[in-house]
């Protein structure tokens, strides 16, 4: 049975570090950590969880669709 705390954890694993420092999350990773925890969503849902629970990354997909890129910004500029 899944339980709410796991959505948390799967967001986090779903972070990738670039070599640049740059840590991103795209929609099909998220959703591929949430299968993990017996969550199924589909990528609108996961979408719809970023965008209401997650205010320190953006949408940086270079494309329009469901799978999108979020990465981390800060919004204090460096403070």
């Amino acid at each position: 049975m899944p339980r709410r705390y796991e959505i948390d954890a799967a967001w986090r694993a779903a972070i990738t570090r670039e070599q640049d420092g740059r840590q991103t999350v795209t929609t099909a990773a998220f959703v591929r950590e949430l299968h993990k925890f017996n969550w199924h969503w589909t990528p609108r849902q996961a979408n719809q969880w970023i965008e209401t629970y997650v205010t320190v990354f953006r949408d940086v997909s270079p494309n329009e669709g469901e799978n999108r890129t979020f990465q981390l910004f800060n919004p204090n500029g460096g403070r």
